[in-house]
């Protein structure tokens, strides 16, 4: 009697196992089945010759048409990157920055110059550098306002090149205008 009772007692549970394991299957194209036919693939997918094409669109939308090189920049296509030039000093110059302008000091050493006291935003640096401060190169720095920039150190051996953006002025060491 024993051995029939194990038996049913045994029978139950896997019966109950059984039942609830299939209950929790998720129901073929269903939200909670994720498998999806080649067909669903094909039509809601972007193919790379689609993807090519909406690309292409946009950067002829972007460049006024001009997608075949033909543009006013050079004849690249692409536009240039807000008017950024490149301007080299010499021992003694300053150069002052217009407000918004951006600098990025190349190579040489250079100090921070600042007629109202006011330090300069050293971006890539997270802090405000005061005037006489050495600026670290390939830092980013702008000037909110006019009335600031760098000028070469007397320590400086190397040329000096800087990456500008915006307006700015050269000065020379007697104060007349450079370039």
């Amino acid at each position: 009697m024993k051995f029939y009772t194990s038996l049913a007692i045994m029978g139950l549970i896997s019966f109950v196992l059984l039942s609830t394991s299939q209950a929790e299957a998720p129901t073929a194209g269903s939200s909670s089945d994720p498998v999806i036919t080649k067909s669903y693939f094909d039509q809601n997918t972007l193919s790379e010759a689609k993807v090519k094409e909406i690309v292409a669109s946009a950067i002829a939308a972007n460049s006024g048409g001009s997608q075949n090189g033909s543009g006013s920049n050079g004849g690249t296509g692409v536009t240039p990157a807000a008017n950024m030039k490149v301007v080299q000093l010499k021992n003694g110059q300053t150069l002052y920055a217009g407000a918004g302008a951006e600098f990025i000091v190349r190579t040489g050493k250079v100090l921070a110059v600042s007629k109202d006291g006011n330090g300069i935003p050293d971006v890539t640096g997270g802090k405000d550098l005061p005037a006489g401060t050495e600026v670290a190169l390939n830092h980013l720095l702008i000037f909110p306002t006019e009335g600031r920039g760098i000028q070469v150190s007397p320590k400086n051996d190397a040329e000096v090149y800087v990456m500008v953006r915006g307006g700015y002025l050269v000065l020379n060491a007697d104060g007349s205008t450079a370039e």
